[in-house]
Order: structure tokens, then C-alpha cells, then sequence
């Protein structure tokens, strides 16, 4: 999955750059990520070779860990080892120092020619201080065996005191492994709180060891939603899908975070996605049993019952929980609490009654408050997604605000803190482009530069208000995302402008920052953090014009100038500059990319046109019938190539907007099969046992116009090539595809269609 994403056809795309590698832009100041929030140029150069040293000014385990850590991160990245020790020396050295009467995370950053200087009050300081000297050693992406500092002097600080992303691993379970690197690659952001969504519908993730049906039971369901048909052969039955991790293995990830001054943050759901704790323990439920743990996505009815041995259980839980996290906060959720089963319920209702309670929404607020209570009795702190306020929400309870902004604004206007996280632009499991090409995700799409352009500081709240906004969120959940690869590069390089909104003072440069994250994206690939460099690569697109073809090429985030070549070599700045769509004769290869003052941005586009391609297109170049709950899915089998479908499996249907029909009197359909997470929607009848897939003309109630049979596809796990006639109908039309089944799985996908002959 790395090479597929991170690293497309490397050895191709790079083909001209001399070093290897792709080179920099010319220097925008620094190419630090966050920006700092001050930079001044000095004179002079310092160089940093094998015979540098790095040192600690005082004796101090802190500093000593720090210059540790620093000289491994460039020996990882630039093959380049340096010795450390302690004590003073002001020319030739790489200096780490503590020194008192700055802020906790603030640090000084000196390059001179006589040595470099990182000052700060704290280890965390520090470390950001180092982060930010690596990334000045790193702005070129080839190794070196010695790199030249420009003399300068940074002073930075952050602007928000809670910077943080988050990783669903209740949907899809990541290996502790991950979790750690995932880590280390949020401290390279000045990242410093890890929200971990830990339980959910699908999966109770942490062991608690005086409920250990927690994770014997919650912890794994059949059949697996993971995209991977995992056939135990002794059954023939799917294998249980899941994991947890260990008390002693939170502990050790809790120790690796806190090096890396990053605080993780639990999130124990309730009283709503509380599935696999009830399948668990049935008697904390208010309804119908479940019939097991979930295996699809959505949100579901099942709510914690409000007993006294249901808030004894979750006392319970969350002692143990605070035992292996020993920051201020906890999270519990609260979020999409369906309050079906209370509505219906004799017991909770007669409950309520006795409580005072006036509904449903209150009868929250005092779930919460009960909660909350015990937290704030042993020195913790509760934080909740935004609909805790909709039941009334103690003083000290925080919010995290993911329904847009308005649930933090009112939460601020409130007196509450409140970190926001909207979905648009912080949710980063959306895709990060449309097209072919894309891994998978949730549908909908968040670009690069929304990220960048969010405004953490609403215009409706006064200067006081505002200090209640203390934190912005990254959210990453996980429902398509199935491997651990995919969470990685579904997070970066977003993460990386959500960090400099986190950090860097306003106004931001847009143009800067895309400078800069060209040599960001060469510390990924030395790193080997799975990342999408989509925003920067060339798009290319084209449609038959005449006997040949028109093409347009464009970059996402519209910055630098691009070239092309039409002969299959590399093209260069002095290659034809693109300003206006081509027309090309057939067949035709064009290689493009992006350039800014001279320098490639990233990867070549590199497209082989003939008429035949033009007669084609990826199954995520479509309109989808119903874009509502899309997500880019990847098939099974397990092993081998994997396909990837852009898809409402609740409305399997795709628009082919303004095909070509003159002279078309074939379709050739890949197609793919992938489990239902959710409820069909209306499933057309088949006219055989196995369905169809039916093609109709203008619109999906027009004429059909073709029909191919799915029985050939429907024992192949893997994509299945159909052929059939279609009906000529000349000109220019809309195209529907839409699959006919009886029953809800498997659900059918289109992964590409050619029409022929052209």
C-alpha cells in the first residue's frame, strides 16, 4: 500500500533529476512546518558534517534524550551521524540548553558560523527546537555528508496550547507498532495531545481486567467489514476480526508519547456506540440485546441503561482507564445517542420521573454530570463531542466541536473550553482529491488547501471568548480505512497544514507553506510515512476531439508553473510551459509537472493517450448516482492486487457524464464485489439469479441500452472483466450504470468501463 500511494512508480517519475531525488524549491524563509513565528536572517553560514557534535550544555536526562533523539532522526533521514556529549563549546557545536523565563513549549533557535544554539525553558521546548533544526539540515532531499545552515535566528512559540489528531481504532484495529509510529510522526508536527477512539459499536479495544468479556467478546466480530474475506479453512466461515491492546501495552505507548511530549487522550463512549460493551455485558443495555458486534457503519440504537451497577460498571472502566492514562482529560463521547430504546422503555422512563428529568436530552445531561462527577473526584477532567451540550453540561467539562464550529462557539459564549474539530475541513479519513488514483476513504472530499484556510478564531466571539477555544483536532476514523498504511496517508500531509494552523500565527502564507511541503514530502519519503502527494501532482484529463485529443492539465493547489513533454522524456523548466488546453494527435505520451523557481514540486504525471483511453474511464472518474455516504473501497481477496471502487454501497450507481457514443457499439465493465456496512437502499429486481448490470441511455430511467450478466463475476472474490453489445446511439450522452441483485450483499461495483470500438 505504500508503494501504491506514497511512493507511485518512483523510479519512472523521478526519471531526469540528477541526484536521484527530487530537489527543493529555493528557500521561503526557512521550510519549516509549522512556520515559525519569528525568523530573522543573519550573516554568515554554518556547516554541519560528521565531525560536528551535539551537546548538552548542562548534565540533564531531558537534554540528553533530546540530542538522542535528534541525531538519530538525521542519521534515519540523511545517513548522517553526529557524536553527542556535554558540557559548553561555542565554536563548532550544536548546542542543546535549558534556561529559565521562557514559555512551556517556546524555544530560541541561533545559527551562526561559529555553531548552532536550541534554548528553552522546558523538554518539550526543546524538542520542538530540535524538530525545527532537523528540518532545516533536511530542506534538501538527497543525502549528504555535510549541509550548510544559512545564519539565522528563530524565536516560536505556539499559538494554541492543545494541537492534536485523532485515530478511530474501534472501526478498524492498528497494531500497537503503528500507534507508536503514528506517534512519531505527530511529533514532527509540534503536535502534543492524541485523541484515541477507542470503543465503539464495532470494537471495545482496551483490556479492562475486572470485565475481561470487554475484549474476550467486544473485541472481535464476523463477518469483518475490513474489505478482506479472511475464510478460516477448518469452517469455512469468516475469521473473527479485531484486536486490543494490552494494559502493558498502553503503558508503553502512554511512556513513547510522553517522550515525545504528545498526551494521549481515551475516549470511552457512552451512553451511545455502546455494541460491543452490551454484546459484552448484556445488563448494561436498555433494549434488545444485540445480536452480536456490529459489522457495518452508521449509528446504532443501543445506550447504556441508567442503573446504579451500569454507572458502578463504567466507574469501573474508567478507573482502570485512568490508571494507564495518567493525563488531565478523559473523553466519553456522547456523540449520535439515538434515544430510541430510552423513549421506548417503561423501566428508564419511570426512572426519569424520579429524577426530575423532562426528557430524553436531559436525561443526558444527567449521564454526564454523574460522570463527570467522578472524574472531577479523582483530579481528571471530562471532554465530550459537541451534543454533550445539548443536555446541559457542567462547568469543567470541555467540548470538542465537530458539527462545524458552532457547538465550540457555544460552548466558549458558555464559559466552557472547547477544541474544535469540524468535519469540514478537520475530518482527514475524506478524500484528499477526486479521480482515479485516490486511496481509499470516506467520499466526500477535504482538500489540502481547506485545511489550510480553516479559521480557528470565529468572528462572533469577543477576544475573552475566544481564550476558551484552547485546541485544534485532526479526526480520523476509520471505517474505510483498513490498513494501517491508509491511516497514515490519509493524515498526511493534511496534518501537516492543520499543524500550522494549530501553531503558527495569523495571517498564514498559502504560498509559502506549498513551498515548503515540497521538502516535507522528501522527509516523508526518508522516513517512509505513508503520505498522498496528490495536491501538488499534475491532474490530467482528457476527451476526443476530432481525430485526436483534448487535454488539461492542472494542480490542485494551482501553485507553480507546468511543463510537459510530448516525447516520453522528462520535461524541465524549459520544457513547453502548459497555459491553455492541447490538442494532440493520437497516440501521444505526455509527461508533465509542477515547478516552482526551476525546482520539481513532486512526482511526474506521466499518461499514455490513444483512442482507446479516450474511450475509458475509472470508476472514481463517475458521478455517483447519490453522493450521500460515498467512500473509495478497496475489494478483497486479502492477498495481491487490491481494486479500489468509489461507491454509495446503499445506492450502487454511476453517471459516465458526456460520453461519446458515435460508433460505440460495445461496453467492457470491470467489476467488483465489497460488503454492505450499510442498510440497502432500493435494489432493482434481477432478471437472473445473480443480477445484472444494466447501462441506460441519458438518465438511470432512460432506455437500456445494454445488459451484462453478472454470473461470471459472482465466485471471483477479485475484479471480473464483462463484455457485452450496446445499442447505438449516436452523439454525445449521459451513461447510467446501475447493478440489479437480490439481495443485499454482496454489493456490486464498478471499477472501470471501456466502450468500443471508438
Amino acid at each position: 500500500m505504500k508503494k501504491a500511494f506514497a511512493a507511485l512508480a518512483l523510479t519512472a517519475l523521478l526519471l531526469g533529476c540528477q541526484t536521484g531525488s527530487i530537489p527543493p524549491p529555493p528557500r521561503v524563509t526557512t521550510s519549516i512546518i509549522p512556520a515559525p513565528a519569528g525568523v530573522t536572517a543573519g550573516q554568515g553560514s554554518f556547516t554541519v558534517s560528521a565531525g560536528t557534535r551535539v551537546l548538552c550544555a548542562q548534565a540533564n536526562a531531558d537534554c540528553t534524550w533530546v540530542t538522542g533523539y535528534f541525531t538519530e532522526l538525521l542519521k534515519r533521514s540523511r545517513g548522517l551521524q553526529l557524536l553527542t556529549g556535554t558540557g559548553e563549546d561555542p565554536k563548532g557545536a550544536i548546542q542543546f540548553r535549558l534556561a529559565g523565563g521562557m514559555a512551556p513549549e517556546a524555544y530560541r533557535l541561533d545559527v551562526v558560523s561559529d555553531g548552532v544554539t536550541v534554548t528553552a525553558s522546558t523538554r518539550a521546548g526543546l524538542l520542538y527546537g530540535a524538530v525545527s533544526l532537523w528540518q532545516l539540515l533536511t530542506e534538501s532531499n538527497a543525502a549528504a555528508a555535510s549541509m550548510k545552515l544559512a545564519s539565522v535566528h528563530i524565536t516560536d512559540a505556539p499559538r494554541f496550547a492543545m494541537r492534536g489528531l485523532m485515530v478511530d481504532s474501534a472501526r478498524h484495529f492498528q497494531s500497537a507498532q503503528f500507534i507508536k509510529s503514528f506517534i512519531d510522526a505527530m511529533a514532527l508536527h509540534k503536535f502534543n495531545s492524541f485523541h484515541w477512539h477507542l470503543v465503539d459499536d464495532q470494537g471495545w479495544r482496551i483490556e479492562i481486567k475486572k470485565y475481561p468479556k470487554l475484549t474476550s467478546v467486544g473485541a472481535w466480530r464476523t463477518p469483518n467489514q475490513a474489505g478482506l474475506k479472511d475464510i478460516d479453512p477448518a469452517t469455512g466461515k469468516p475469521k473473527p476480526y479485531g484486536g486490543f491492546y494490552t494494559q502493558d501495552q498502553i503503558r508503553e505507548i502512554v511512556a513513547y508519547a510522553r517522550d515525545r511530549n504528545i498526551t494521549i487522550i481515551p475516549e470511552i463512549e457512552m451512553p451511545g456506540h455502546a455494541t460491543a460493551a452490551i454484546m459484552a455485558y448484556p445488563s448494561l443495555g436498555s433494549g434488545d440485546a444485540p445480536r452480536g458486534v456490529e459489522t457495518g457503519w452508521g449509528v446504532f440504537p443501543q445506550l447504556f441503561n441508567v442503573d446504579d451497577a451500569t454507572f458502578g460498571f463504567l466507574e469501573d472502566v474508567l478507573t482502570e482507564v485512568m490508571a494507564l492514562f495518567p493525563g488531565s482529560y478523559i473523553h466519553i463521547g456522547g456523540d449520535e445517542a439515538i434515544k430510541d430504546q430510552w423513549k421506548a422503555s417503561a423501566k428508564i422512563q419511570t426512572q426519569m420521573r424520579a429524577l426530575n428529568v423532562s426528557d430524553e436530552k436531559a436525561l443526558q445531561g444527567y449521564f454526564t454530570a454523574r460522570i463527570e462527577k467522578f472524574l472531577s473526584a479523582h483530579g481528571r477532567r471530562l471532554i465530550g463531542w459537541d451534543e454533550i451540550l445539548e443536555g446541559g453540561i457542567p462547568a469543567s467539562a470541555w467540548v470538542t466541536s465537530w458539527r462545524g464550529v458552532e457547538g465550540g462557539i457555544l460552548a466558549a459564549k458558555t464559559g466552557h473550553d472547547a477544541v474544535l474539530s469540524p468535519e469540514i475541513p478537520n475530518y482527514l479519513d475524506w478524500r484528499q482529491a477526486s479521480g482515479a488514483g485516490e486511496a481509499p476513504g470516506a467520499g466526500r472530499i477535504n482538500l489540502l488547501r481547506q485545511v489550510y484556510d480553516f479559521n480557528p478564531a470565529p468572528e462572533s466571539l469577543t477576544p475573552a471568548q475566544q481564550r476558551h477555544i484552547v485546541g485544534i483536532q485532526g479526526n480520523i476514523w476509520a471505517e474505510y480505512l483498513p490498513l494501517e498504511d491508509l491511516v497514515a496517508n490519509a493524515a498526511f500531509p493534511r496534518a501537516a497544514a492543520l499543524a500550522e494552523v494549530a501553531w503558527s500565527p495569523a495571517p498564514k502564507d498559502w504560498d509559502g507553506f506549498v513551498a515548503r511541503m515540497s521538502a516535507q514530502l522528501g522527509r516523508y519519503r526518508a522516513l517512509d510515512i505513508p503520505h498522498s502527494e496528490t495536491a501538488m501532482k499534475v491532474k490530467l484529463q482528457s476527451r476526443a476531439e476530432g481525430a485526436g485529443a483534448a487535454v488539461t492539465l492542472s494542480n490542485q493547489t494551482g501553485f507553480g508553473e507546468i511543463h510537459y513533454t510530448l516525447d516520453g522524456t522528462p520535461p524541465t523548466p524549459s520544457s513547453p510551459r502548459y497555459s491553455a488546453p492541447l490538442i494532440l494527435p493520437l497516440p501521444t505520451t505526455v509527461t508533465a509537472g509542477a515547478f516552482h523557481n526551476g525546482h520539481l514540486l513532486t512526482y511526474l504525471t506521466v499518461s499514455e493517450l490513444d483512442r482507446a483511453s479516450l474511450y475509458r474511464r475509472d470508476g472514481q472518474d463517475m458521478k455517483l448516482c447519490d453522493g450521500r455516504g460515498a467512500a473509495v473501497l478497496d475489494d478483497a481477496p486479502a492477498t495481491g492486487p487490491r481494486a479500489v471502487f468509489f461507491i454509495n454501497a446503499v445506492r450502487p450507481c454511476w453517471i459516465w457524464e458526456k460520453a461519446e457514443l458515435t460508433g460505440v457499439t460495445s461496453i467492457t465493465a470491470a467489476v467488483g464485489q465489497v460488503t454492505a456496512s450499510r442498510k440497502p437502499g432500493v435494489m432493482l429486481p434481477p432478471a437472473t439469479p445473480d443480477g445484472e448490470l444494466e447501462v441506460h441511455l441519458d438518465s438511470c430511467d432512460g432506455t437500456r441500452i445494454a445488459v451484462l450478466p453478472l454470473a461470471p463475476a459472482v465466485k471471483n472474490d477479485a475484479v471480473t472483466t464483462l463484455k457485452g453489445a450496446l445499442a447505438p446511439h449516436p452523439g454525445v450522452h449521459d451513461v447510467c450504470l446501475v447493478f440489479t441483485r437480490a439481495k443485499p450483499d454482496p454489493v456490486w461495483a464498478i471499477n472501470w468501463v471501456q466502450l468500443g470500438p471508438p
